[in-house]
């Protein structure tokens, strides 16, 4: 039996990586830190990997946390604009399979004059 697929693009998402960093508008965030979330759906051609079942054919998981987690706690940032901004970057630089990442960056507790669950930025960066 044969099977072909649309097309050969998956989707590899890590959710809910958790670091605790200093980002923030507020010199109190940028002091005291807080608990930062990140997801990430990593948008790369998957068959080689699908096909062989082996871990070179495919994007290594386990290095694109370290460099999520390298991104996220090297610089301080004012924004998660600017946070999501470098770890969609970050992530295309290092994973030439990568075609394109979209990256959400969650702060809990966000320092807002009211009840909410977290503040969170969702950006999608692409490969030229």
């Amino acid at each position: 039996m044969s099977i072909k697929r649309k097309n050969n693009l998956g989707v590899i998402r890590l959710r809910n990586a958790v670091f605790y960093a200093y980002h923030g508008v507020l010199l109190d965030e940028q002091n005291l830190g807080g608990k930062f979330e990140v997801d990430v759906d990593l948008h790369c051609d998957l068959s080689r990997g699908a096909k062989s079942d082996h871990l070179e054919d495919t994007v290594n998981y386990e290095r694109v946390y370290d460099c999520i987690r390298t991104l996220v706690l090297e610089k301080k940032h004012l924004l998660l604009e600017s946070l999501a901004s470098v770890v969609g970057k970050g992530i295309l630089k290092n994973f030439s399979q990568v075609h394109s990442v979209t990256v959400k960056v969650r702060k809990p507790s966000a320092p807002v004059k009211g009840i909410i669950d977290y503040v969170e930025v969702e950006l999608t960066e692409t490969r030229r």
